[in-house]
Parts: structure tokens; sequence; C-alpha cells
């Protein structure tokens, strides 16, 4: 790479990074969990349900799941991201599947037109979100969750976001390289990632994006405290979801009435 012919821009998280995403998460077992959380979210038996996907990214489980018959809502905060969720939403049409409802919108900011049964956010969106806006965010979904249905999320456990401090991650596609540099910040009790993304302008020159991530290290024990404060019962830890080897936790809670 010619460092002559690089050009440098200071990004928020998630917008330059958006149109690799996919390509960067590729190993993701997906369809696993697709189907780990339809366990956790349909307890009623019921095999089509309205659901919400939380921080829904790129729409990727949002599609899963709308594939399987499910009326879906996706909400996120990055409008970069959810434009390549529209995208993907176009092959609904196609495939012949009602095609996810889209939203911009932060968490702590959710304004849904009505309720759903069942909501999740998965592959750590709730450990993006700051502690200041956990309860805001949990009341919404009180509001919005029918009473007994569910909300459904995974999260690190933090003992594995500390022991990422000081790695470095390399992830790349035919055009484009990121490097991930991780510190765990005791005072923000959060792992704070430096990413720098090159990304191929043409034949020569390569064009270069910084974004900062942040990934708090919220434990099972304050989320029951919260989501019980919120209006949630039965809040259940799981520990044999897809990547549990990996330090990936789940957590389940039924919703009580308004």
């Amino acid at each position: 790479m010619d460092a002559e012919n690089e050009t440098r821009e200071e990004c928020a998280a998630y917008s330059a990074l958006a149109r690799w995403y996919d390509g960067f998460t590729r190993d993701v077992p997906y369809m696993e969990f697709a189907d780990y959380y339809c366990t956790l979210l349909c307890r009623s038996g019921k095999a089509r349900m309205t659901l919400l996907d939380l921080c829904c990214g790129t729409g990727t489980m949002t599609l899963l799941l709308a594939r399987r018959g499910h009326t879906m809502i996706g909400a996120d905060a990055s409008p970069e991201m959810l434009s390549l969720a529209a995208e993907k939403a176009i092959q609904a049409d196609a495939e012949r599947f009602a095609a996810p409802l889209l939203l911009c919108q932060a968490a702590d900011e959710l304004d849904l037109y009505g309720t759903v049964e069942g909501a999740f956010c998965s592959l750590d969106g709730m450990n993006y979100l700051p502690p200041e806006t956990l309860p805001e965010t949990l009341r919404r979904l009180h509001l919005f969750i029918e009473p007994g249905g569910v909300f459904a999320f995974d999260i690190h456990d933090p003992a594995c976001l500390r022991a990422r401090s000081g790695g470095v991650f390399v992830d790349e596609t035919e055009d484009a390289l990121c490097l991930w540099r991780g510190d765990f910040d005791e005072e923000e009790n959060a792992l704070i990632y430096g990413i720098d993304l090159f990304r191929r302008a043409d034949g020569q020159n390569w064009r270069r994006a910084f974004e900062e991530h942040i990934e708090y290290a919220h434990t099972p024990e304050k989320l029951t405290a919260l989501l019980e404060r919120a209006g949630f019962t039965d809040v259940t830890l799981h520990t044999d979801g897809p990547q549990h080897e990996m330090g990936r936790l789940f957590l389940s809670a039924v919703n009580l009435p308004h």
C-alpha cells in the first residue's frame, strides 16, 4: 500500500464500516443465532409473530426471521447500516415474504407504531449501549412489547471483553482491510476499539477511514436488576447459545402487563 496515495477520514461508528460489515462477518453463524432466538422468543408456541430486531444493523437477522414467516420490525441508529438493510429488504418482493419495517432510531429513543409480541437484540448490540441509556431503552421495550412477550439478547461475558485488551484483530476482503485494536478502559468499564479501514479507491489508491467503537462490560446481574426494574420478570441467563465457547451469554425476560 502506497502511503502517498492514501487519504484518511474520521467517521462515526458503523458509517464507513457499514458497506463492508457483511463481508467482515461472513463467519458468523447467523442461522444458528436465528434458530436460537426463535426458541427463546416463541414460548407461546406460535409459529408466526410480530417481532422487533433492536440494533438490527444491516438486517441479516431481520431478514432470516422474516423468511420464516414472522412480521419484522428492524430498528438501528446507523443510517448507513439501515440503508444496507433496506437494500436487502428489496429481496422480499422477489422471494414473496413480507418486507420488514425499518426504523432509524436509537435504542433509547425507540418509538413504534404499535406493540410487538417479542423483541431481540443480537450479536452484542446491547454491549454498544452506554449504561446511562439502558434504563430508558428497557422502559421503552416494556412499553412496546405485549404482556407475556419475551425480550431476548446476547452480550459478551465482561471477562472476555477485558481479555481482548491489547489485542489486534485483522479482517480483510478483496477490496478492504480492517484493523481492530482493543484497549479496556477500567474507568469507562468498556473495551474501546480503534478501527482503521482501508478501502480500495481505484487500481492504485486507497482511502483510509477511522472509527471508534465502544463495547460496555454489562454484567448479567446488573442487566437482570434493570430488566426487573423496567417491568420484566422471569429473567433467565442462558449459556448454551451460539458462540457460548467464545464467552457469549444470552438473557431472556418476560414482559409484565403495562
